[in-house]
């Protein structure tokens, strides 16, 4: 058996994976995920095998079409609230990882309610949400029928080990006993709200899971199993003192891949049509032919379905750049959805001073609109099981911005050239291309100025939200300029706050 020493000083521990551009086709040649999206793994194919397909034009539109929604942490890991997640689990003392572990033996998340928790998606002008129905640390959200045979326990006389236990970890065996994601994607097909299922591939409570991404068990051969990146990550994280024990057999490595298997499976058909997802981490080389395998069964069950690319490469769908919008835009034939926490991360913040504010929201929603992509922003309810009245506040307020404002975000297009002037203004068109829209993120003053767009001759420009038409006239040096009346140099006396879009009907190509 290797010791911490030997597992922190093998030879290849800091050998980074080869890198490779992958590549990926939907609908369109020169289909491509950016290189600096996808991690640089080079045990996942750069095309796929040929009885795979991605999901169909349609499922790629509507995701387009959404803009804007929610992405929900909520789990074991709310309870505690101790920063990102589950991730503060692998600095947790042995004895904490066992009180970790037990706490959902008393949780009783009696505020959560489906209904009214779509109410506020709705109400903030959200098409969509994205849900945690695992994290990492292995506590289900729903009601699986799996079962976890083996764990650690942290606290044994000799030292951690494993030992047999026969649990699913979910929800169903709290005090609460109430299917979460069940409720919450029946409240959404109410509503025709898009359904977002997050699942973390790796799972931190079940041993058969060892040492796959940061797994708080080791093993001799963490080295081979793992993706490089993740086995020098894991390093870092344990600061010297990984928990050692024996390699996963065959029968343990077949059991892991086919609970994984079965999880996704109940996913994706208990709950009725789910229109993505949320993939995440990658669980290595060693396992693959069976990840891909599981890939093949989904897209068998749910042929809709729009997979994030995280632990499937070039299989997936779409991608999520986190906690940044873009500088300049992507690879436009792949869709994409920012992430981004309102508060300091994705899951409970309690301090309703770290809420960053619907102005924050709105700027990047804008921003991540022009450039063809769609914003999640990030909010995780309390243990209760229900979100900070501040959090709401400013998800409130950002969906009354969209009620005036909507028609220059959803079902919109990034230009085909010139995206932006300067730091202020964003643009989007229509799906024709016959309306463009000018978003001034910041009050453009007495006339709004614009380089870039040729209005139709005749037509109108009209600010959405204010009753009447705005004059307008180009010149050849100083390029379009549309004049803002008197009143509405008063903050009080304009549609909205935040950010104001302009629409003009532009000349034919």
């Amino acid at each position: 058996m290797m010791n911490r020493r030997d597992f922190l000083t093998s030879a290849g521990a800091f050998a980074l994976a080869s890198p490779a551009s992958l590549h990926g086709h939907d609908h369109a040649s020169g289909h491509r995920f950016p290189a600096n999206e996808l991690r640089p793994v080079d045990y996942i194919e750069e095309v796929p095998v040929p009885e795979y397909h991605w999901a169909p034009q349609s499922a790629y539109e509507a995701f387009r079409d959404m803009k804007f929604g929610i992405r929900i942490h909520w789990g074991i890991y709310s309870i505690w609230h101790r920063g990102a997640e589950s991730w503060p689990f692998l600095k947790m003392s042995f004895e904490d990882r066992r009180k970790y572990n037990s706490l959902y033996r008393t949780w009783n998340p009696v505020g959560f309610d489906a209904d009214e928790w779509t109410n506020l998606f709705q109400e903030s002008g959200m098409r969509m949400f994205a849900f945690t129905s695992k994290h990492h640390e292995g506590f289900s959200m729903f009601d699986t029928k799996t079962r976890v045979h083996q764990r650690a326990n942290w606290t044994a006389p000799e030292g951690p080990r494993i030992e047999s236990c026969d649990l699913s970890y979910s929800i169903m065996e709290t005090p609460f006993r109430r299917d979460v994601v069940g409720e919450l994607c029946a409240a959404a097909h109410k509503r025709h709200l898009k359904i977002d299922l997050y699942f973390s591939h790796p799972d931190w409570y079940d041993a058969d899971f060892r040492p796959y991404v940061q797994h708080p068990l080791q093993v001799p051969s963490s080295e081979r199993l793992m993706w490089a990146g993740d086995f020098r990550q894991t390093q870092k994280d344990y600061g010297g003192h990984p928990v050692i024990v024996p390699d996963p057999t065959p029968a343990e490595v077949r059991r892991m891949m086919e609970r994984h298997r079965a999880q996704l499976v109940e996913l994706l058909t208990n709950y009725g049509e789910i229109d993505m997802l949320g993939l995440d981490m990658y669980l290595g080389p060693s396992v693959w032919p069976e990840m891909r395998k599981t890939v093949l069964k989904l897209r068998e069950i749910q042929p809709n379905v729009m997979l994030r690319d995280r632990g499937i490469g070039n299989y997936g769908d779409y991608y999520t750049p986190e906690r940044f919008v873009p500088s300049s835009e992507p690879a436009r034939q792949i869709p994409w959805f920012v992430i981004y926490p309102l508060g300091t991360d994705f899951s409970y913040e309690p301090d309703a001073s770290k809420y960053k504010g619907t102005a924050w929201i709105v700027s990047n929603l804008v921003d991540s609109v022009a450039k063809g992509g769609g914003f999640m922003v990030g909010v995780g309810p309390s243990s209760n099981g229900q979100f900070h009245p501040e959090a709401a506040r400013q998800m409130k307020a950002a969906g009354d911005w969209l009620k005036v404002n909507g028609e220059a975000i959803y079902a919109t297009r990034p230009r085909d050239t010139n995206w932006s002037e300067g730091d202020n203004i964003r643009f989007t068109r229509t799906k024709d291309a016959r309306t463009v829209y000018a978003i001034a993120v910041q009050w453009p003053g007495q006339e709004l100025l614009l380089k870039t767009v040729r209005p139709r001759p005749g037509s109108q420009i009209r600010m959405l939200g204010y009753p009447h038409p705005l004059p307008w006239r180009t010149d050849s040096s100083r390029g379009l300029s549309v004049a803002l009346p008197v009143n509405l140099q008063n903050a009080a006396n304009r549609p909205c706050d935040f950010a104001w879009s302009f629409r003009m009907e532009i000349e034919a190509a």
